[in-house]
């Protein structure tokens, strides 16, 4: 039976699915004259954590004057534990056809405060202002932004994957070129939508959903080539997301009380039409490289142990989604753009051509970047600026003066991000 080498790949909070080298570019192929079928199953577990530290701006006491500074809030958590079950076979001569469920165990988040931050002293408990701008009525800033400390909770069945993969050069056939792969990745908006407004705090009721209803079409090309006891990898892939059927609006909660809207009286009127106040999700770029050592390989018996280390790095455009507050907030909230840099090292036990089994450790820092940046509205009448009076027009809906407004917006900072991945592949 043929190597098979291409990879499956997908983005869970910007980065790549752990993989050998022989994974980044293994193709399943069909219709040889020695191996009329190729058949593989990938069964994996996939623990991820992320954690950050959570600032806001604030300006000095007594008003304006002086430099933006930034304080500590909070530290956030993230840990998503899912099964990945994946199905890959040949099609034609080094041409795959791949299928990917992801069954989400958990995609839990909390929040607590930092050392010297608590209920008396925390600008989240302690607000001072509507989300329209206007102070509280009563006096004092007795507003409360969510609740500290706090836990979000949710599960169920992830988007299904697609992939089809074609390797224009393959070393195992030809051992003077490398192997070449080309392919597609498209993961299909299957999962239950994800509604940032619904409590997920208790942990003893219904989990939350997990779906994003965006389309995300990866296009990626990767090399390979062996030699000696050393398999050197190359790996660019692109990330196309398109806004899928149903999507989520901040605008659907356009009619909460208290409002979660600076203007929820523009949603769905004039240019804030749900495209518009929706979700847009980032555009993500990436590359990695690394190497595959063989130290044990026997070919007679199929067997063999590889270790694997490469470089990450992958870009995460702008864009409003669920980020590390949107659960605590209750909606969609604007990112900005950040780099993901890291590594991976891992190991791989080829027991026999049938079997083989995988584990290794992913690690990736995050660059500082804002997680409530929202436009504050736009020039309609072409006169240079935008209205921000009471009722205009050109206000954004979803923009909230709370925290969206330079000087009292969040950032993410020392975000990090382990994964643990541990799985086997099965040949037929």
């Amino acid at each position: 039976m043929h190597r098979f080498r291409t990879v499956i790949a997908a983005l869970t909070l910007g980065a790549p699915l752990a993989a050998s080298a022989a994974d980044i570019t293994r193709i399943a192929s069909s219709f040889e004259d020695d191996d009329p079928f190729d058949l593989f199953l990938d069964v994996g577990f996939e623990r991820t954590q992320t954690r950050a530290k959570i600032v806001r701006e604030q300006l000095p006491s007594g008003g304006s004057g002086g430099e933006l500074k930034e304080v500590n809030e909070l530290w956030y958590k993230g840990v998503d534990a899912r099964l990945n079950l994946a199905l890959a076979f040949g099609l034609w001569k080094d041409l795959e056809f791949s299928f990917k469920l992801p069954i989400v165990f958990q995609q839990n988040e909390s929040w607590e405060f930092v050392s010297g931050v608590g209920q008396s002293n925390s600008t989240i408990v302690n607000s001072c202002f509507n989300a329209d701008g206007s102070p509280y009525s009563s006096e004092g800033c007795v507003g409360r932004l969510f609740s500290m400390p706090q836990e979000s909770y949710r599960g169920g069945l992830g988007n299904i994957h697609f992939g089809l993969a074609y390797a224009f050069f393959n070393q195992e056939k030809d051992s003077t070129k490398p192997t070449w792969i080309v392919g597609i990745d498209y993961e299909a908006p299957t999962a239950k939508l994800r509604d940032p407004s619904v409590d997920t705090t208790d942990p003893d009721g219904e989990r939350g959903n997990v779906g994003d209803r965006v389309h995300k079409y990866q296009l990626y090309t990767s090399f390979s080539r062996r030699m000696g006891a050393a398999d050197p990898y190359f790996k660019a892939y692109h990330t196309i997301p398109v806004r899928g059927p149903k999507a989520y609006s901040n605008c659907d909660q356009a009619g909460t009380n208290p409002s979660n809207l600076g203007a929820p009286g523009n949603c769905f009127t004039g240019p804030w039409n749900r495209k518009e106040t929706g979700i847009q999700a980032p555009s993500q770029t990436g590359i990695l490289f690394g190497v595959e050592l063989v130290p044990f390989e026997s070919a007679a018996k199929a067997q063999k142990f590889t270790v694997d280390a490469r470089l990450i790095g992958n870009y995460v455009g702008r864009g409003r989604y669920y980020n590390e507050l949107s659960s605590a907030l209750r909606k969609l909230l604007t990112s900005d753009d950040y780099l993901q840099v890291g590594g991976q090292f891992g190991v791989t036990a080829r027991a026999a051509e049938a079997f083989t089994i995988r584990a290794s450790g992913n690690f990736l820092y995050n660059t500082d970047h804002l997680l409530t940046s929202e436009t504050i509205g736009q020039d309609l009448d072409g006169n240079g600026t935008v209205d921000t009076n009471p009722g205009s027009p050109e206000l954004n809906p979803t923009f909230d003066w709370r925290y969206d407004l330079a000087s009292r917006r969040f950032r993410a900072i020392q975000s990090t991000t382990f994964r643990f991945d541990l799985g086997a592949s099965f040949a037929f």
